[in-house]
C-alpha cells in the first residue's frame, strides 16, 4: 500500500522564539518513505536537527516573529496490514526484563503511576498477564473516556484523565500506559499519524493520533486504547514516556496555533 501524508501548521509568534519540533517521520520508517518528506518553512529558518534518547528526530529553529508556516508531504510504503495481534505474547516478570525497558516502568510526567497503582491492581489484578491484560486495560480505557475535542487539555494527566472520563487520543494512551505500568508491563507513549484507511464513512478530519506500545514476549507491540481495535496505516513520528518526549512542537516563548492541517490518505493503485 501508498498512503499520501502531510501536514501544514502554522503558528503566530510575537517575539523570536526558540522552538523544538518532532515533525518527521520516525527513523524506523525511514526505509519505507517513497519520496523525500523534506520539512518546508515559511519563511526560511536556520534548521538544525539531532536524533534524542528515544531515537525520534527532533528539530531546532527559532521562528521568526510574525507568522511561520511548517510544512510537508510525502509517499510512503506501508504493508496495508491492521496491527499484528499476538495473543500468546506473555507478560516478563520485572527480574527478567532488559534494561533500555526498565524506564517504561516508571511514573513519569502525564503518567502518575503512584496515583494509580491501587486503582490498577483493583480493576486489572485478576486478569490473566500478557496480552489479555494489557487488551483488558484498552477496553477499559475505551470504555471510561469520553473523545471531546471540546475537553482537549494540554495539562492533563493520566489521574486527571481517569477522574474526569473525558479526553482526546492522547489522554487514552496516557491512562492506558499509566495502568500497564502500574501492572510491571512496560508501556510507552507513540504519536503519528493514523487516517481512515480501511473504515466506513463518515471520516473525521485529519489530525495526528497518539496510541502505545506494551513490552510482551520479548518486543513492543501496538495498542490503541482510542479505537480498541486493530487499524491499518499507522505511520510513527514518535516515542517516549509521554507526550512530553513527542511532543510535535515546544516552545520557549510565545507561539500561538495559527493553522492546522494533516492528511492521511490512501494512494488508488499504489
Amino acid at each position: 500500500m501508498r498512503i499520501h501524508a502531510g501536514y501544514e501548521i502554522a503558528f503566530d509568534c510575537p517575539h523570536p522564539t526558540p522552538m523544538l519540533l518532532q515533525v518527521a517521520v520516525h527513523p524506523s520508517r525511514a526505509g519505507d518513505l517513497l519520496t523525500p518528506g523534506l520539512v518546508r518553512f515559511v519563511p526560511d529558518v536556520p534548521v538544525s536537527t539531532y536524533v534524542d534518547g528515544f531515537e525520534n528526530c527532533c528539530t531546532r529553529i527559532v521562528a521568526p516573529a510574525g507568522r511561520l508556516t511548517i510544512s510537508t508531504e510525502f509517499d510512503i510504503r506501508d504493508s496495508g496490514l491492521p496491527d499484528a495481534v499476538d495473543l500468546d505474547a506473555v507478560q516478563h516478570p520485572v527480574s527478567d526484563l532488559p534494561d533500555e525497558v526498565l524506564i517504561f516502568l516508571l511514573g513519569s510526567r502525564y503518567c502518575e503511576t503512584d496515583r494509580l497503582t491501587d486503582t490498577a491492581w483493583s480493576l486489572f489484578g485478576t486478569t490473566p498477564p500478557g496480552w489479555a491484560r494489557v487488551q483488558a486495560i484498552c477496553g477499559f480505557v475505551h470504555r471510561h473516556i469520553k473523545f471531546n475535542y471540546l475537553h482537549a487539555r494540554a495539562t492533563r494527566g493520566a489521574w486527571e484523565g481517569f477522574q474526569e472520563g473525558v479526553g482526546v487520543c492522547r489522554d487514552y494512551a496516557h491512562l492506558a500506559v499509566a495502568f500497564a505500568r502500574c501492572m510491571n508491563i512496560p508501556a510507552r507513549y507513540c504519536t503519528g499519524y493514523l487516517g481512515d484507511i480501511g473504515m466506513p464513512p463518515p471520516y473525521s478530519a485529519g489530525d495526528f493520533s497518539a496510541w502505545f506500545e506494551a513490552y510482551l514476549g520479548g518486543r513492543w507491540h501496538t495498542f490503541d486504547a482510542r479505537h480498541n481495535k486493530p487499524r491499518i496505516g499507522r505511520i510513527l513520528m514518535g516515542r517516549g514516556r509521554d507526550a512530553t518526549d513527542c511532543a510535535i512542537s515546544t516552545s520557549f516563548g510565545t507561539a500561538n496555533l495559527a493553522g492546522f492541517q494533516v492528511i492521511t490518505d490512501e494512494v488508488p493503485g499504489g
